[in-house]
């Protein structure tokens, strides 16, 4: 069997013709339509043999994932052509700290979303530039250089915390 046909109650995964499947999904958002709701995520690989995990700005376009980080640090270097894996969640959405309010604040329950896929470099259209908002002025004291990644979600998981 391979890892595609691996069956994963709650998930979805790329079938395939290239569609996304569904598994388990009644009347809720689909894992990575939840992504819109956050605007960063975690993106994990591994470089020079060592495993990494680095923050993302995120937006989904065409079932697919744009990443923009920044390209100081060549991890987008390490990413392409690679699979990587990518999670983001609503833990502290509110903004405010605030274990109750997170609970009891808009959505109500807590969820994070991970997935896989292989990932590459891209150049995205200026509309696509514009989804991404502002990027921030620096990062560790250098000046931000935006590189992008583009993620293919081959599987895709959801985990919630209902309260």
């Amino acid at each position: 069997m391979s890892f595609d046909e691996l069956p994963a109650t709650g998930t979805i995964r790329r079938a395939p013709t290239g569609t996304i499947e569904r598994a388990g999904r009644t009347g809720r958002a689909e894992p990575i339509e939840l992504l819109r709701r956050v605007p960063y995520g975690r993106l994990a690989t591994s470089m020079r043999a060592l495993p990494f995990l680095t923050v993302a700005r995120h937006i989904v376009c065409d079932g697919r994932i744009l990443l923009r980080m920044h390209s100081g640090f060549g991890h987008h270097e390490a990413c392409d052509g690679s699979v990587v894996a990518y999670g983001a969640d609503n833990y502290n959405a509110d903004g405010g700290g605030d274990y109750d309010d997170a609970v009891s604040g808009v959505g109500g329950d807590l969820w994070s979303v991970q997935f896989t896929g292989p990932a590459e470099i891209v150049h995205p259209c200026p509309e696509q530039e514009r989804l991404f908002g502002t990027a921030p002025v620096s990062v560790d004291g250098e000046p931000f250089a935006p590189a992008y990644l583009r993620v293919d979600p081959h599987f895709v998981t959801e985990h919630t915390l209902n309260f």
